[in-house]
């Protein structure tokens, strides 16, 4: 007997892009090449929730082995195809979550990171998640966990604070739609946010702290309401 699908696992399942605020191929270089300076080094990695597999091939310059996951079969049939145009005979893919990804793993790696995918775990998924990755990361590897949202930032983001044309009426204009659309969820069962929780940094340092890691915190060059939690 099949698990029930999670609110998350069916949002995604029929999606094929990673939600990146610009899809051009000049954005994503950018923001791959951002991510790699924090990865810093490794020769194998595991991309935990790599969605279409954007920023993956990026890395794949850079790596000798890596393994991409995500528990959406559609994100997944993306990723193949860009891995194939690319030509990327290094990575490998598995469909998995977070709970399921570790026993269809068959090694450890220096690298272990995930973008724009914690938000979609609780803190308490989150602590597991570390653990379970200190488990399968070689010595003196780095867990990398890209573009949390700041849920001092997050907020101001959403009413438009950062925008280029910001103004009180639009602020007003941002709540109005806010509180509509979280209603609006609520009467069809849906996730009342679709990018998630966000966390706050202390939280995530302490889960790394607890489970023998030291946390850096970056602020996120492309997502002014997100950071980076860099666990060493």
């Amino acid at each position: 007997m099949s698990k029930p699908k999670s609110v998350w696992e069916e949002f995604f399942a029929d999606k094929r892009s990673g939600g990146h605020r610009s899809s051009s191929e000049e954005f994503i270089s950018r923001e791959a090449r951002e991510k790699l300076f924090h990865l810093d080094g490794g020769k194998t990695l595991l991309d935990f929730g790599c969605g279409a597999g954007e920023l993956l091939v990026y890395y794949a310059l850079e790596y000798e082995r890596l393994v991409g996951t995500d528990f959406s079969a559609s994100m997944l049939d993306e990723a193949g195809k860009r891995i194939r145009k690319r030509k990327s005979e290094n990575i490998a893919l598995i469909l998995a979550d977070d709970k399921t990804v570790w026993e269809k793993l068959d090694s450890s790696f220096d690298r272990i990171t995930a973008a724009g995918v914690i938000q979609y775990l609780t803190d308490e998924e989150v602590d597991t998640f570390i653990y379970n990755s200190s488990r399968y990361l070689n010595k003196g590897g780095k867990i990398v966990l890209f573009d949390l949202l700041d849920p001092r930032l997050y907020p101001l983001w959403k009413i438009g604070f950062f925008s280029r044309d910001f103004g009180y009426w639009k602020i007003f204009h941002k709540i109005g739609f806010e509180v509509l659309t979280v209603i609006s969820a609520s009467l069809k069962n849906r996730p009342k946010d679709i990018l998630g929780y966000s966390h706050k940094p202390c939280i995530i340092e302490s889960i790394a702290n607890k489970h023998g890691f030291k946390m850096e915190y970056v602020q996120s060059m492309y997502y002014e309401y997100k950071y980076h939690a860099i666990i060493s």
